[in-house]
């Protein structure tokens, strides 16, 4: 299996896959970045995963992606769309030193990967509320998620959170956390991976209104008690 099976790819982005998937398995015998290690599998629920939102995102957007962990689903974005100007965010150094790794040998420009925790980095007057897009995928549930993403985002600008199939739960307990943020569910899309029995859903949340300065809360606060 190979991305460009299922997405239009260059040489030049099938050779930076290429070269994310030497890393990613290399690094990962060192520092724990994911379970998933065969090849095919990498591809599918890493690399194609990602880009099942590449077309929600317009080109030339400025996108922050929160808890990308091992760079998704930011990096295979970027690869797909070198227009974007991404921000990656986690809280663990070692793995931004990996981001910072895959973007050097990649040779990706405009993206950078930040050590930070969300609800700290949102509080910078230089990443609030200036964001067009804020992704995140399978980090946290949807309550406490809006309220990591979207101080990020400016009025107008659009959520994506990638989630696994079972999710009206989650979307109920939300409603608080989304109408206290300036949020709005816009839509959800179901879909499935290719080849595969693998369902998703896309939670597509539009910031209709600013976000009060009171949030995100301290660190730690919107996972012990969600909004």
């Amino acid at each position: 299996m190979k991305v460009e099976d299922y997405y239009k790819l260059n040489d030049r982005q099938k050779d930076q896959f290429s070269k994310y998937m030497e890393l990613l398995l290399d690094w990962n015998e060192k520092i724990n970045l994911t379970a998933i290690t065969e090849k095919d599998q990498i591809v599918l629920k890493h690399f194609i995963d990602s880009l099942t939102i590449s077309d929600l995102i317009d080109n030339d957007s400025k996108v922050i992606d929160v808890g990308t962990g091992a760079g998704f689903p930011g990096i295979p974005l970027k690869i797909y769309n070198e227009t974007l100007r991404i921000t990656l965010v986690d809280s663990l150094n070692k793995r931004v030193n990996f981001l910072n790794e895959v973007i050097k040998e990649l040779d990706l420009k405009n993206i950078s990967a930040k050590h930070a925790r969300a609800e700290e980095f949102a509080r910078l007057n230089n990443q609030r509320e200036c964001y067009d897009y804020a992704v995140s995928r399978a980090v946290a549930n949807l309550s406490t998620l809006v309220e990591y993403l979207l101080p990020f985002v400016r009025v107008g600008g659009k959520c994506i959170c990638m989630k696994g199939p079972n999710i009206e739960e989650e979307l109920n307990n939300s409603k608080n956390a989304l109408k206290l943020l300036g949020g709005e569910i816009e839509e959800v899309k179901g879909l499935v991976l290719p080849d595969s029995e693998m369902e998703r859903k896309i939670v597509i949340i539009k910031k209709i209104r600013k976000t009060d300065k009171t949030y995100p809360r301290k660190a730690g606060m919107p996972s012990k008690k969600p909004l």
